[in-house]
């Protein structure tokens, strides 16, 4: 199979990685780590070792493949969108934090899936990448129900070795994502400690209700996913990625921009709208957005 992914950081430079051990896969990023990549080829270490040889780009514009996987920051969706729209592809499945698809859907002609991925991954120079837990890829309809197209993209997963699946169920998924993602993100940025840290120590708790409360939201939008199963989620995740930092977390130490509109943010919105009381995914809203107001980030 032919694969674009499009945000080669952490994530996609793993999924990317290993993809490439089995198809055709091409990475767009930013130097310098494309230029590495091109120059000397990508090496995964930690849980997993190879060193591959996709090609790497920092222009995704005018390109082809079967599949393209969107893998950039939340806040990037948009101008993945208009990127991947002047390509021609069969299948577009994002594997982002938040619920980006229907901005995809909105832009692009081929159909998008939604997915999911709880591999641990961490960007640790130019042409290196380390795989800190082994999770896994799933994959399906954005409406639910059984997908051909997601079947045939979860097969080509497996045959590159990866954990990955097809599911039926993706409206409940994303919001489960979205749990694990409002547990995990906002508390270990904080906090500034692992992803295991963070269930295991003083934040848990914290970790555990914005869980739940995502899970609250999810209930009147018709969505089955019931608080013991949104806090088991967040649990497995954070097991399985223990000794990684979250993407927010990483963020923040680094000074950047962080997801917290992606996450945090569509769980206030769609809370509005059904006058459901989110006060734990409020107050992380909150001081992130104070932090990264501090920090120029973001306009008062």
């Amino acid at each position: 199979m032919e694969v674009l992914v499009y945000g080669a950081g952490a994530l996609g430079s793993l999924v990317g990685g290993l993809l490439a051990r089995a198809h055709d896969v091409t990475l767009v990023g930013r130097n310098p780590h494309m230029r590495r990549v091109h120059e000397e080829g990508l090496r995964i270490e930690g849980r997993i070792d190879a060193c591959v040889r996709p090609r790497a780009l920092t222009d995704g514009r005018d390109r082809s493949a079967d599949l393209a996987l969107v893998t950039t920051k939340a806040y990037d969706t948009d101008a993945a969108a208009r990127a991947l729209a002047t390509g021609e592809y069969d299948a577009v499945c994002s594997l982002q934090n938040g619920l980006t698809e229907e901005r995809l859907v909105a832009a692009l002609e081929p159909p998008v899936l939604a997915g999911t991925a709880s591999y641990g991954a961490r960007l640790l120079e130019p042409g290196r990448v380390r795989c800190t837990g082994i999770g896994e890829v799933v994959v399906g309809s954005l409406a639910g129900g059984g997908s051909a197209l997601a079947d045939r993209v979860a097969r080509a997963f497996a045959d590159a070795g990866i954990e990955a699946a097809a599911a039926v169920d993706m409206p409940r998924r994303r919001y489960e994502k979205l749990a694990v993602n409002a547990g995990i993100n906002g508390p270990s940025a904080l906090a500034r400690v692992t992803n295991g840290e963070t269930l295991e120590g003083p934040a848990g708790g914290i970790a555990r209700e914005a869980a739940r409360e995502v899970a609250r939201v999810a209930k009147p939008e018709g969505i089955e996913l019931a608080e013991p199963a949104a806090v088991d989620a967040l649990e497995r995740v954070a097991r399985d990625t223990a000794a990684n930092r979250s993407s927010m977390c990483e963020d923040v130490t680094a000074g950047r921009r962080t997801e917290v509109d992606a996450i945090y943010g569509v769980v206030l919105e769609r809370a509005a709208r059904r006058e459901v009381p989110v006060p734990t995914c409020r107050t992380l809203a909150s001081v992130i957005r104070a932090w990264e107001a501090g920090q120029g980030l973001r306009r008062q």
